[in-house]
């Protein structure tokens, strides 16, 4: 079973909020990760499961 990154199990509410805190405090995914002390991999590989990649450029994830 994966990890709950930040305890939500709903991967599409985890891409909102990702999406949402990626838009307005963090400049990375890296820089999100490291400061809120989450694996990367894991908000990753979620959210391929339901077809969306991080875009570094856009600085947010999209399908």
């Amino acid at each position: 079973m994966e990890n709950n990154p930040m305890g939500i199990s709903d991967p599409n509410i985890l891409l909102s909020v990702i999406n949402m805190k990626l838009r307005d405090q963090y400049g990375s995914l890296d820089i999100l990760c490291d400061d809120l002390e989450l694996s990367k991999d894991d908000i990753i590989n979620i959210l391929i499961n339901i077809g969306y990649k991080y875009d570094e450029e856009e600085n947010q994830f999209k399908n």
